[in-house]
């Protein structure tokens, strides 16, 4: 192999490895989202798992389940939403704006 392809790949190397720390750091990381004037909130990490749901007593006190359903809905799918923002975010950082697989 010529001396630039195993730069290449060290360098591919070095990009993979702090791509795996970022995935690791983001389950640490979290974003909160709202619906209904704050109504339900949920709190989404960056591995894409809802870690909370906070459902106010207003809304509980009304009785009317279509409505928290689609509180609860609007707020989860923020949250996924700010969630994965987040995430490609910092993977851009490492990637220069290269965009990769979601999963990787």
């Amino acid at each position: 192999m010529s001396k630039g392809f195993n730069q290449i790949l060290q360098q591919a190397k070095k990009m993979q490895d702090r791509l795996v720390k970022i995935q690791e750091e983001m389950g640490e990381k979290t974003v909160e989202a709202q619906a209904g004037g704050g109504m339900v909130s949920c709190v989404v990490n960056g591995r894409q798992e809802v870690v909370s749901v906070s459902i106010s007593q207003e809304v509980l006190e009304e009785k009317d389940k279509e409505l928290l359903e689609d509180l609860v809905l609007a707020a989860v799918n923020e949250g996924l939403n700010r969630s994965r923002d987040m995430v490609q975010e910092e993977m851009s950082k490492v990637t220069g704006g290269m965009q990769l697989p979601f999963g990787m």
